[in-house]
C-alpha cells in the first residue's frame, strides 16, 4: 500500500499552470548542459564561468559553492585560464588572496550562447502589461521559495 506522500501526489491534480512550471523547470534544468557543450566547457566550467562573471570570487569560495576539494576547483580555474576564459587577480580586499574573474571574451562567448534566450525572454515579458507582470512576478516568487525549501 503507498504511503500517504504518494497517495497525495498520485491524487493531486496540479493543472496547465504549475505542469507549465514543471516542464520550465526540466528544460532549465536540461539546458545548462547543452549551452556548456555548445560552448566547448564542461559543466562545471561553465558553472564556475556563471559564478564568476558576476563577482570575483575565491578558489575556495569556488570550491565550496561547487562542493568539490580546493584542488579540484584550482583544476577548473586553470582550464578556464588556460582557455582564455577566466584569469586569476589579486583580491579586491584581501591581497593575500587572489580571485578568479571572468575575461572580456569568456564573457562575450557565454553571453553570444545566452543570447536567444534573453532576446526571447525580453519578447516575452514585452507582451505583458504591468498588471500581468505583477502577477507572474509574485508567482514565480513564491514558486521559487516553495522550489527553495528543497535546499
Amino acid at each position: 500500500m503507498p504511503g500517504p506522500q504518494t497517495q497525495w501526489v498520485q491524487a493531486w491534480e496540479p493543472g496547465p499552470v504549475l505542469d507549465t512550471l514543471r516542464r520550465f523547470i526540466d528544460t532549465s534544468r536540461r539546458a545548462t548542459p547543452a549551452l556548456a557543450r555548445r560552448a566547448g566547457l564542461t559543466h562545471t566550467e561553465l558553472t564556475v564561468l556563471e559564478h564568476v562573471m558576476d563577482e570575483p570570487v575565491g578558489p575556495s569560495e569556488l570550491a565550496q559553492r561547487l562542493g568539490v576539494t580546493s584542488a579540484a576547483a584550482s583544476g577548473i580555474v586553470d582550464r578556464l585560464v588556460a582557455r582564455g576564459h577566466a584569469r586569476r587577480e589579486p583580491h579586491p580586499t584581501d591581497r593575500r588572496r587572489t580571485a578568479v574573474t571572468a575575461t572580456d571574451s569568456g564573457r562575450e562567448e557565454l553571453l553570444g550562447h545566452l543570447m536567444p534566450m534573453f532576446v526571447g525572454l525580453a519578447q516575452v515579458d514585452a507582451t505583458l502589461s504591468d498588471a500581468e507582470r505583477e502577477i507572474v512576478l509574485r508567482f514565480l516568487t513564491e514558486a521559487e521559495r516553495a522550489v527553495g525549501r528543497l535546499l
